[in-house]
């Protein structure tokens, strides 16, 4: 729900907002909207439908349709157990399609013409948003900031989430991906967006990102209306347009059956929406293929009996535990806290953060995690949180789950291996990714402090003596011509004095012939993510770190 109110005055917002700048936001409107752990939430729904009798498979993947040779109707699928490597087949009289982003890759199993033809409509246009993870002191706990109207028109908000600040979204159409690594470049945007709003005395820093990643749009485009008709927010229901021929082969070649009419398979798939939506989404899927009445409103998910306000502090009285580490499990499981308390298992499995081993026992046990990647990224949020603390706590975790699951000592590491590449290649953190990126690694705020360390008499702008200096205590000291070459790449106008504007255009500009050595030489002792050993004191200033 979303709810607009009247504006706030300069005094209000800053009271509520202090980190905002005192001078660059004129307006404030209240804007209310919800948020939730969207990982917890999709796990207590699969686990609210087994509760009510579904029966639910993890780690599974369809990889064929089961078809009626004769009527050419779906009566099931054929899945992978991608742990076990043994597939099994699944009968149902009615099947629906919800794969979220991949929902065209599985329209695809049950649909004779190539997605390249062009005959073959799509029903979702994917669009991905990346988002980066700061530190929580950047944004109060209850309130954040919401921009309609960025540099290039995309939304941006800026808000406290797991304790954290959560910054987002770039919007970019593409294809679903299972890793969800973010473009440095739309890191860099993220970044540099976020630095207008707040104040100038707060500066955020390229190494100030505990971790980047990508989610995915599914946006509905309803592939029996025309062609030109938008896409949308909303969700579409519907059968696939396609009938599927059925075929007999023959020394090798494939016919259409002759004596048969092609018939639709009658597979339902449900594309778009979005959380806020999803019981409206189960209802209206419902309502497609059965006359009974859908009972979606009159439950509420595992985890809600039992909940109450003060349960954290029943906690703590009966645990002994730490109040965060209550409010968490509180947040993540509601009613169902009590029996991942009740397990005993209370040692962190980061010192920073309130996941404890309980959470691990419980996950294995009762929400069916088999793989240490998947209580890192998704059972807890570490990863999505801390990309450095995820991979610090992976062997602990694992110890934790070999325990419970009896792994041997080749599938204890099998999973760590797994996981480390997994986060190390999924996510992004304070390191810079500058593979495929066209911007250089340093924020505005970045070159600022760059620019400040340098400029050691404080005048505004920056001498040839002063490049000079800080070349040499990089490590790479110049000759006179060649300082003569390299500040004349930076001094735009001429006028022996290089300024902010002028210093941050040679930063964030390509190598040109001549400057190469030079700029590679700078980039590389003062970028972010530089070793904390390159990184020189100069006059009064510091330099990044």
């Amino acid at each position: 729900m979303h709810q607009f109110n009247s504006n706030l005055t300069t005094k209000t917002k800053l009271v509520q907002f202090p980190q905002l700048s005192e001078t660059e936001i004129k307006f404030v409107a209240v804007f209310f909207e919800a948020q939730h752990n969207d990982s917890r939430t999709n796990v207590a729904i699969a686990m609210t439908a087994a509760e009510k009798g579904a029966h639910i498979a993890n780690y599974c993947e369809v990889n064929k349709i089961l078809v009626d040779e004769t009527t050419g109707v779906a009566q099931g699928v054929r899945v992978v157990d991608k742990i076990g490597d043994k597939s099994f087949e699944v009968k149902a009289a009615k099947i629906i399609f919800a794969g979220g982003p991949f929902t065209d890759l599985m329209r695809e199993l049950e649909n004779d013409e190539n997605p390249d033809s062009g005959n073959f409509k799509p029903a979702v246009q994917g669009a991905s948003g990346t988002h980066i993870v700061l530190p929580g002191y950047y944004c109060p706990r209850d309130v954040g900031l919401l921009d309609y109207n960025t540099s290039d028109g995309r939304f941006l908000f800026f808000l406290p989430w797991q304790g954290h600040t959560l910054v987002g979204t770039t919007d970019k159409q593409c294809g679903p991906e299972t890793l969800p690594t973010p473009p440095e470049d739309e890191v860099q945007w993220l970044l540099n967006e976020t630095a207008k709003y707040l104040n100038k005395d707060l500066r955020v820093r390229r190494s100030d990102v505990l971790s980047a990643w990508r989610g995915w749009r599914p946006l509905a485009a309803d592939p029996h209306a025309d062609a030109d008709a938008p896409v949308s927010r909303d969700h579409v229901i519907s059968e696939n347009p396609r009938c599927v021929k059925l075929l007999k082969r023959k020394e090798n070649t494939c016919f259409a059956h002759p004596s048969l009419t092609p018939r639709r398979t009658k597979i339902m798939f449900v594309a778009g929406g979005k959380w806020t939506t999803w019981r409206e989404m189960a209802q209206d899927a419902v309502d497609k293929i059965t006359t009974k009445v859908c009972t979606t409103k009159t439950f509420g998910l595992i985890g809600a009996a039992g909940f109450s306000k003060n349960l954290p502090i029943k906690l703590v009285q009966k645990y002994g535990i730490d109040i965060d580490v209550a409010d968490h499990l509180v947040k993540a499981y509601g009613g169902q806290a009590w029996e991942v308390a009740n397990l005993n298992e209370f040692d962190l499995i980061h010192p920073k953060f309130p996941y404890i081993n309980a959470e691990v026992v419980y996950a294995c046990r009762n929400e069916y995690a088999q793989t240490v990647e998947d209580v890192i990224t998704r059972r807890t949020r570490l990863a999505f949180l801390n990309k450095k603390a995820a991979l610090q706590s992976i062997n602990k975790v694992a110890d934790v789950m070999a325990k419970e699951l009896k792994w041997s000592e080749e599938e204890t590491s099998r999973q760590i291996d797994f996981c480390n590449e997994y986060v190390q290649n999924g996510f992004g953190g304070s390191e810079v990714v500058k593979s495929g990126a066209k911007l250089r690694a340093a924020t505005f705020r970045d070159v600022i402090e760059i620019f400040n360390a340098i400029d050691v008499d404080k005048s505004g702008s920056v001498t040839k003596e002063e490049v000079g200096t800080a070349s040499a205590l990089l490590g790479f000291s110049l000759t006179s011509d060649e300082l003569d070459d390299a500040f004349q790449h930076m001094d735009s106008d001429g006028n022996g004095r290089v300024d902010l504007q002028e210093f941050e255009e040679w930063w964030n500009s390509k190598d040109e012939a001549g400057d190469n050595d030079f700029h590679r030489q700078f980039h590389e002792g003062l970028t972010i993510g530089s070793d904390i050993n390159k990184i020189h004191r100069m006059g009064s200033g510091t330099m990044l770190g």
